[in-house]
């Protein structure tokens, strides 16, 4: 696989998902996506996308009305899979992990594929009632924008080069990805950029809300399971053994004081946060468990590697002190790691980025660069050329049971933008 080293570069005391100063836009890359859209080919395929509008909404309820919680991505995946052979591609399958790929191949035979995505999977567990109820024009359930709109995009944007006969010089790959949201740890694009084999050399991920956003960095996170173990007894009877609760009181008394100590300084933006934790049967009972989980993020990966070791060298620290207190027996521990996305930054520079934001600005918006925690950090964090698009449309409630979407005229054109942004980095082909 092809890794490109262009120099990650940092950028310091942003937020996750915050807006960077606006970057300048080359004249050759507005040239490029002017004359692009502006070409007889690329005008049916917008048009066909504006005309199949309420398609396009019955294929998002479709797809919403499939739960795919973590790790149970397969039969939204069936569904998008289904959708995506009806669409038109040259060959479809599915990897081992889950992810869906169809590909979409080119004319001139180049080495490298353009990848475009977006998420199988939502945040909700099994169960969740995810029937789509109307209100007027808008639509209501769990996972109706993030990201099963982006679903719905890609196929529209399928239909619509095919529609239009358009042929482009490099292959693509049009793939619903598997494990984006929480303790998925992006293992679907991991699987692409680690083991697939895939020879990837740019990557278009359709994750967010409103157009013009483009994210161009990744926003880093380590996370944590800290597993306190000991013999459990009568909060009476035995009153003075080891208790797993009091030594996790410990770790995290220390660890707030020692990562908030270094998070104070001045470093780029980096955090730390319990949030949860669980154990124990009953109020009269030492617990002989106690558990909690731990999320670190930061800008610069050196930092996410320091507050690492902060947490661990506070672990060991914390259940030591404990255990030589004076309590009877004592407590032990296993840490798990559970998330891991790397950090990076890529040079607006780049020709994806700078077309990007020339696609962004040619539908009158002006492009925002930004940082998030996507599915983009993979790629990036290789120097791969890559960026996370918004979905466009209007919505919110976003992981709630009361998001809701509505497809408005910018949610067109935030598919015909996918279009135009994916038609530049790939190339019409003759």
């Amino acid at each position: 696989m092809r890794q490109i080293k262009w120099g990650l570069l940092m950028t310091f005391g942003l937020v996750s998902l915050s807006t960077m100063a606006q970057e300048k836009i080359e004249a050759k890359y507005t040239k490029q996506v002017e004359r692009l859209a502006k070409s007889k080919q690329v005008k049916v395929a917008f048009d066909f996308i504006r005309q199949q509008k309420d398609s396009t909404t019955m294929d998002l309820i479709t797809l919403t009305e499939v739960l795919a919680p973590p790790f149970m991505e397969d039969e939204r995946g069936k569904v998008f899979s289904k959708m995506l052979q009806e669409a038109g591609v040259d060959s479809i399958w599915t990897d081992k992990v889950g992810n869906v790929i169809g590909l979409r191949k080119g004319t001139s035979g180049e080495p490298g594929y353009v990848g475009v995505d977006a998420h199988l999977d939502v945040v909700f567990p099994e169960g969740t009632d995810v029937t789509v109820k109307k209100v007027g024009d808008t639509l209501k359930a769990p996972g109706i924008g993030d990201d099963t709109r982006g679903l719905a995009m890609l196929i529209s944007m399928l239909k619509a080069m095919n529609k239009a006969k358009i042929k482009t010089q490099k292959d693509i790959l049009i793939v619903g990805t598997v494990g984006e949201e929480g303790l998925g740890d992006l293992r679907g694009m991991k699987y692409l950029f680690n083991e697939s084999g895939l020879n990837i050399d740019s990557w278009i991920a359709i994750d967010g809300g409103s157009l013009g956003r483009i994210s161009n960095a990744g926003l880093g996170s380590k996370r944590y399971k800290l597993t306190v173990k000991g013999p459990g007894g009568h909060s009476w009877g035995a009153f003075g053994l080891a208790n797993p609760h009091h030594a996790l009181g410990k770790v995290i008394d220390i660890f707030s004081k020692d990562a908030w100590d270094y998070t104070s300084g001045d470093i780029p933006r980096t955090s730390f946060n319990v949030g949860r934790i669980g154990g124990g049967t009953s109020v009269n009972s030492i617990p002989f468990e106690s558990w909690m989980e731990v999320d670190m993020r930061a800008i610069d990966p050196m930092n996410l590697d320091e507050i690492e070791a902060i947490f661990k060298t506070s672990v060991e620290k914390a259940i030591t002190e404990y255990n030589n207190s004076g309590v009877r027996d004592e407590v032990i521990y296993e840490l798990t790691k559970i998330g891991d996305r790397p950090s990076g930054e890529l040079p607006p520079s780049l020709p994806l980025i700078q077309r990007s934001m020339a696609a962004t600005q040619y539908f009158g918006v002006t492009p925002s660069l930004g940082r998030g925690s996507t599915n983009i950090n993979i790629p990036v964090s290789k120097g791969i050329p890559s960026v996370c698009i918004g979905r466009g449309g209007k919505g919110g409630g976003a992981h709630s049971l009361h998001e809701w979407y509505l497809n408005d005229e910018p949610g067109d054109e935030s598919i015909q933008l996918a279009l135009l942004i994916t038609l530049a980095q790939a190339g019409l082909g003759k």
